[in-house]
C-alpha cells in the first residue's frame, strides 16, 4: 500500500510538471542509478565497513549455517566487522548472493542464543528480499526528487503565471519530503516483518527481544564511525545507531526498539517469565501486549499505537 502511494505520488507529480515524457525520463534515470547501486551495493557496503569474511571454523559461521538451513536459504557469506558498537546487517541483491555481517561488539555483548536470534533477523531480510523492495522504493523516491528538482524550471516556463509557479514550488519542496517519509515508513515495516520471521526461524522471540534491548542501549552510548560518516547506511542495521524514543518517529528508518520488543513478547506469550528459556510452542501472531504491562526484560511495554501510516 505504501509503495502504491509512492507510485501514485510519482505519476501525479510527473504528469503535472512534465507530462508523460517528463515522468518517464525521471523514472528511467532514477532506475538506472539505483539498479547500478543495487548490483554493487553489497561490495560497497562490506568495503565501507572493512568487513572480514569468516569460514566454517568461526563461531558466527557456525551459528548462521543451521539458521540458513532452517530458513531454506542458500548459505550466505558471513562477515565480521571490527567495531565496538554491537550491530548487524544483511546485504546482497538476492538470496543466492547474500551476505550477513555482525560487529565484534555484538559478539562480545550477546550470548550465543541472542546472536542466533539477531542473525535469524538478518536472514529474514534476505528471505523477504528486502534489498529488492528497498531498491524499488529508492528508485521511486529518487525519481520524485528529480521531478522536484525539475519542477521550478519546467513549471515556471508554462503558462499560468503565479498559480503555476506556486504549484512548482510545492512540487519542488513537498513531494521529495513526502517520498522520503514513505520510504522511511516502508523501511520500518520491513523491520517488523524481519522481526516476526526471524523469531520464527530461531524459535526464540524472547531472545531477539532481549538482544534488541541490549543493542538499543549500546547504540546510544557507543559511536558508530561508519554510520556517522555515511548516514545512508543507518537503515541497514538491526537497530538505528544512536536513535531512541518509544514512538515510531516518521523521520526514522527503524521502529522504536520498545515497540519491537513488545511485539516479540506478544508473539512468545506474555505469561513466559524466563527470557533464557527456549520457546517450543506456537505463539499467536496477532497477540497485543496489555497497556502498562512490565515486560520480562524489565522494559515497560508501551500501548500499541498506530503510526501515521497505519
Amino acid at each position: 500500500m505504501l509503495m502504491a502511494a509512492m507510485a501514485a505520488l510519482f505519476m501525479g507529480l510527473g504528469f503535472m510538471i512534465g507530462g508523460r515524457a517528463g515522468m518517464l525520463i525521471a523514472l528511467g534515470l532514477a532506475a538506472v542509478m539505483n539498479i547500478l547501486a543495487y548490483w554493487n551495493s553489497d561490495k560497497l557496503v562490506l568495503r565501507m565497513h572493512n568487513a572480514q569474511e569468516v569460514g566454517p571454523d568461526h563461531p558466527l559461521w557456525q551459528i548462521v549455517a543451521p539458521l540458513a538451513h532452517r530458513a531454506e536459504l542458500p548459505m550466505p557469506k558471513v562477515y565480521i566487522v571490527q567495531q565496538d558498537q554491537p550491530n548487524a546487517f544483511a546485504t546482497g541483491r538476492n538470496p543466492e548472493n547474500a551476505a550477513v555481517a555482525a560487529t565484534s561488539g555484538l559478539m562480545r555483548m550477546l550470548d550465543a542464543d541472542e546472536v542466533a536470534a539477531v542473525m535469524a533477523h538478518e536472514l529474514a531480510h534476505v528471505k523477504n528480499r528486502d534489498t529488492l523492495v528497498m531498491t524499488v522504493t529508492a528508485t521511486l523516491a529518487g525519481a520524485i526528487s528529480m521531478l522536484g528538482n525539475w519542477a521550478l524550471f519546467l513549471g515556471g516556463n508554462r503558462g499560468g503565471g503565479q498559480s503555476n509557479m506556486l504549484v512548482a514550488l510545492i512540487a519542488m519542496i513537498v513531494a521529495p519530503i513526502a517520498a522520503a517519509l514513505v520510504q522511511m515508513a516502508i523501511s520500518r515495516t520491513r523491520e517488523y516483518g524481519a522481526d516476526a520471521l526471524g523469531a520464527d526461524i530461531s524459535g526464540k522471540p524472547l531472545k531477539l527481544a532481549s538482544a534488541l534491548a541490549t543493542l538499543q542501549a549500546a547504540a546510544k552510548r557507543i559511536p558508530n564511525p561508519v554510520a556517522q560518516a555515511n548516514p545512508a547506511v543507518a537503515s541497514l542495521y538491526i537497530v538505528a545507531p544512536g536513535l531512541g524514543g518509544v514512538r515510531d518517529n516518521m523521520f526514522s528508518t527503524h521502529p522504536a526498539a520498545e515497540n519491537r520488543i513488545a511485539a516479540l513478547e506478544a508473539m512468545a506469550g506474555s505469561a513466559i517469565p524466563d527470557v533464557g528459556g527456549s520457546v517450543s510452542q506456537p505463539w499467536p501472531p496477532s497477540a497485543v501486549p496489555r497497556k502498562g504491562r512490565q515486560s520480562a526484560l524489565g522494559i515497560k511495554a508501551q500501548p500499541r499505537r498506530r503510526n501515521p501510516w497505519g
